[in-house]
């Protein structure tokens, strides 16, 4: 293990164990699926750590929901759809912010309406990822242990996924 990977993963503010293989590859296409909250830096610094430090292997995404018109007709609808373009300009212009400060080419950038863990799988799929690293914020059940949207991507993918608890 490189001495400075060592002195980052040992000031690290969370438990973590790293072994490396130094015969294994490092994970290339690593999907950071961020929610844009106060603590998804820490799935940015775990992708950091599985890829080696290069900004280049990784991939960020952002699902915004659409936004459920109860009532499909008149004005009501309209003020969804409008709603509905201002979150996912909004959240563009933040992940693109995180990107940007990372050094991630606006290709490497995913905005998408959609439903979070559905939309996660398909970039997987898309770009054959190698990882993903998802926050798990934890609720009732099984969804104490990872969450809702990190418990639906864990059994829906075939590349390994990272989660990291998100306590904010």
């Amino acid at each position: 293990m490189g001495l400075e990977l060592e002195m980052q993963l040992k000031f690290c503010s969370w438990p973590v164990e790293a072994k490396f293989n130094p015969g294994c590859d490092m994970y290339n296409k690593i999907i950071v699926a961020n929610d844009l909250s106060k603590g998804s830096q820490k799935l940015v610094d775990a992708a950091l750590r599985l890829a080696g430090n290069e900004f280049h292997r990784l991939h960020l995404i952002h699902v915004v929901e659409p936004i459920a018109a109860a009532y499909n007709r008149g004005v009501f609808a309209v003020q969804a759809k409008k709603l509905t373009l201002e979150v996912v300009i909004q959240a563009k212009q933040r992940l693109q912010l995180v990107g940007s400060q990372l050094g991630i080419e606006n290709h490497r950038i995913h905005i998408v309406l959609g439903t979070p863990a559905t939309e996660i799988r398909n970039l997987a799929n898309k770009i054959a990822a190698d990882a993903i690293v998802i926050g798990s914020h934890g609720h009732s059940g099984w969804d104490v242990l990872l969450g809702s949207t990190a418990s639906r991507v864990l059994n829906s993918v075939s590349c390994d996924v990272l989660t990291v608890r998100i306590n904010e």
